[in-house]
């Protein structure tokens, strides 16, 4: 994909990057790093740098990163299946549904069985009610779902349909499970912890989470912030197919406020 120019004499990179998240940072602060690192190659100061799909700061993995006029593709990229692995504790609850919350243990009548956490983890497979966590950015009346929780608040969220191709019990040995989900877009996968330990009658905290594929991009190929020079360009980036491109109105999320799937 070759680059356009804005009213300047600056060239306007446009492509994407797969980027393996790490730990501790948000979906936007690497869309951040990246636009400096962009300007430092001579890019407008303004350049779009947007993701396909929000990954929380605990989470690691596949982030697909648009630049440019390629985040006019994000709504497409975002609505392709994604896969996970993730780890729950199922001997503790928590107020976020993963380890960034108040956590605390939980007693358990009975240990379930391998038998019995796979027939739950059958339950959640096809179109499932899912209830997004309290801090999620989903909104309520304007404000994001978070923001509430953060101020004590409990936001009255809705259950949304979402799709859940395949659960797989990689491991368990309790309290822990460790599962690969291959799922739609808008899936939380902090909820499925939450849910399958409700289910179980146990706790359901997601401990770990690693995405490890976007659409046709995987973990395989990604790369972290630290594997990228300080300096970028166009050559940087890869192409991505034109006919992913919809016209400039489209909307983007390259500005939108973290916390999610």
């Amino acid at each position: 994909m070759s680059g356009s120019h804005d009213s300047g004499n600056s060239v306007t990179p446009a492509g994407l990057l797969v980027i393996d998240k790490q730990p501790g940072f948000t979906s936007m602060d690497i869309c951040a790093i990246l636009r400096t690192r962009f300007r430092r190659g001579g890019a407008p100061k303004r350049l779009k740098v947007g993701h396909a799909g929000t990954l929380d700061p605990l989470a690691t993995g596949v982030l697909v990163v648009l630049v440019g006029k390629a985040t006019r593709a994000v709504n497409a990229l975002m609505a392709t299946e994604k896969e996970y692995e993730a780890e729950i504790d199922l001997s503790r609850r928590s107020t976020s549904d993963d380890l960034g919350g108040s956590v605390s243990a939980v007693a358990v009548d009975a240990i379930p069985d391998r038998a019995g956490v796979e027939s739950v983890l059958r339950r959640f497979v096809g179109v499932v009610d899912q209830l997004p966590p309290q801090f999620s950015a989903m909104k309520v009346g304007g404000v994001r779902a978070y923001q509430l929780a953060r101020e004590g608040t409990e936001a009255p969220l809705k259950p949304r349909a979402v799709q859940i191709h395949e659960i797989e019990l990689r491991e368990y040995a309790w309290p822990m499970v460790r599962v690969r989900v291959r799922c739609g877009k808008g899936v939380y996968i902090r909820s499925l912890a939450r849910d399958v330990g409700a289910a179980l009658k146990t706790g359901g905290v997601l401990t770990a989470l690693r995405r490890t594929r976007v659409g046709d991009f995987v973990i395989g190929e990604a790369k972290t912030i630290d594997d990228l020079p300080q300096v970028l360009g166009q050559e940087h980036l890869a192409d991505l197919p034109a006919l992913m491109i919809p016209p400039a109105s489209a909307e983007t999320r390259s500005e939108e406020p973290d916390r999610p799937r």
